[in-house]
């Protein structure tokens, strides 16, 4: 059951070809998530917004605030790689960020954030041509990762940190 807690849409998958038929889907579901996440955190106490989404998991105001460290991270590996040579990028632990003091304030400004950012990244992603899609960075563990294959990775990721918050309201009848 801890698994289906975990991944409760599943684990990003994409096989063939990154066609701008997907790459619109993605960057609709891009420019969807800022609305889907105000939507499920909607009046949700400071206790609930404390509350962790999965036992061992982060808390729905750390999920929060994770999109918006999250997402921040990859709008800079889109720019790094649409600008630079297959750049290397800097990972980043987390875990870590999850636990700082900033991720225990509002959701408010970590809301707004993600509104604000979703808007200049998908302006940036609809701007791009079919060659952008192809152009790489270099993720020290994965290895490379295209522009295309990134898009769908944070398109699902949204999608896959929405489904915690909407799952643990419905278990606990929010």
């Amino acid at each position: 059951m801890d698994l289906d807690l975990r991944y409760p849409i599943g684990r990003f998958r994409h096989e063939g070809e990154i066609t701008r038929d997907v790459v619109n889907v993605w960057i609709d579901e891009v420019e969807r998530l800022p609305a889907l996440i105000r939507e499920a955190v909607s009046g949700l106490n400071d206790e609930q917004l404390d509350t962790p989404y999965r036992p061992g998991g982060w808390t729905v105001r750390q999920v929060v605030h994770h999109i918006a460290d999250s997402h921040m991270n990859a709008y800079i590996r889109f720019k790094l790689a649409l600008t630079e040579d297959r750049p290397v990028i800097k990972t980043y632990d987390e875990n870590a960020w999850a636990e700082l003091h900033d991720n225990r304030q509002a959701v408010e400004p970590s809301l707004l954030l993600i509104e604000s950012l979703h808007a200049r990244m998908a302006q940036l992603l609809r701007g791009l041509d079919d060659a952008d899609w192809e152009k790489t960075f270099v993720h020290p563990a994965a290895g490379p990762i295209s522009v295309g294959r990134n898009l769908g990775i944070y398109a699902w990721h949204g999608k896959h940190h929405v489904a915690h918050i909407t799952s643990l309201r419905a278990r606990m009848g929010w």
